[in-house]
């Protein structure tokens, strides 16, 4: 997968997507103070919502309806959150003029619209649009990639989106994030095993994690699992009042962050083999057979004469000592010197 000019896979650094999302409740000068903190962190990729909120809810429902982590209610929260088309094309020249990458998620089939005439490099769809088919054949349609998050639903359902945008776009690049869609996140619902679930079910299809706790522990452990991508909301201070606000990484927590998914990237994959490197360390550390009482020419070697000590300076260790047993010595052995197998007879 590549979005714009950068990799995307478990072969590739990981990508970290810094969501300020609505956390700039509707101020542009404030998104770009995100912004200008998100750079200093030394953040890849910004990502935003775009929100139509006439295109996107029903007024009469979403004014009655309050979510979890808010005392607005939905329609309000968005209305007053949402940056108009001059101010999010502002936004998103703005993030690129640093270096960025500019990402967003639409949230109506006319916020796709409005991000196509951005030229954005790819989408990112949210999970409680996995299953707008609507809005995936429109993205299919624009041959971009797209960033799939996949909370609020079980694996079957993934299947069935996944089969869809490829029955629209079979050369589709895609890649699949989990995540628990309560903000904040508790420990013991994160469930990192749908990671699995997800790379053993779609193989050729990159998959992360969109992390909605409150520390970076969880996306830590994602990487070590082979995700390939990181999101998490974000904030310049926690000064600042939104919903999202509570699960969002400040500047210096993304350091820390991003230190910590270089770091075990790095640490990740291999297998349990013998590694070159650590000759240096078998040379002292094992152990091989010691002779602890001088040995005669012709004398028998037994358990009363040699045992195993380090360091790994002879020819028989644990495994194979045993073949020294009832042989004869070819030469004087002094005590404290390792068997080699020209001592033998």
């Amino acid at each position: 997968m590549k979005i714009g000019n950068r990799e995307v896979g478990s072969q590739f650094k990981p990508l970290f997507i810094a969501e300020i999302g609505i956390n700039h409740n509707g101020s542009l000068v404030i998104a770009k103070e995100m912004v200008d903190s998100c750079k200093r962190a030394g953040v890849e990729a910004v990502k935003h919502q775009t929100h139509i909120p006439e295109f996107e809810m029903s007024k009469l429902m979403a004014s009655k309806t309050i979510p979890g982590n808010s005392t607005k209610n939905i329609y309000r929260i968005i209305e007053e959150c949402s940056l108009n088309e001059k101010d999010e094309l502002e936004l998103k020249n703005y993030v690129e003029s640093k270096g960025m990458i500019f990402l967003s998620s639409p949230f109506s089939i006319e916020a796709i619209d409005r991000l196509e005439k951005f030229n954005v490099p790819a989408y990112k769809i949210g999970s409680g649009e996995m299953k707008n088919y609507p809005m995936l054949e429109k993205i299919c349609n624009t041959g971009k990639p797209l960033i799939l998050s996949t909370g609020m639903h079980d694996i079957e359902d993934v299947k069935k989106s996944v089969s869809f945008l490829k029955s629209k776009n079979p050369n589709i690049e895609l890649a699949l994030l989990h995540t628990t869609n309560l903000y904040p996140t508790p420990d013991n619902l994160v469930r990192l095993g749908a990671l699995n679930d997800l790379k053993n079910t779609f193989e050729d299809i990159p998959m992360g994690l969109s992390d909605h706790t409150t520390t970076n522990y969880s996306s830590f452990g994602a990487i070590a699992l082979g995700a390939s991508i990181i999101e998490k909301h974000y904030t310049d201070t926690r000064e600042r009042i939104g919903p999202d606000i509570i699960c969002s990484v400040n500047e210096t927590e993304c350091v820390e962050l991003l230190n910590g998914l270089d770091i075990i990237f790095e640490q990740r994959g291999g297998s349990k083999t013998l590694i070159n490197e650590e000759q240096v360390t078998r040379d002292f550390a094992l152990a091989t057979a010691t002779v602890i009482k001088k040995i005669s020419l012709g004398e028998i070697f037994n358990t009363s004469n040699i045992v195993l000590k380090r360091p790994n300076k002879g020819d028989f260790d644990s495994s194979n000592i045993h073949e020294l047993f009832e042989k004869k010595a070819n030469r004087i052995i002094e005590e404290g010197e390792q068997i080699i197998k020209n001592d033998l007879i």
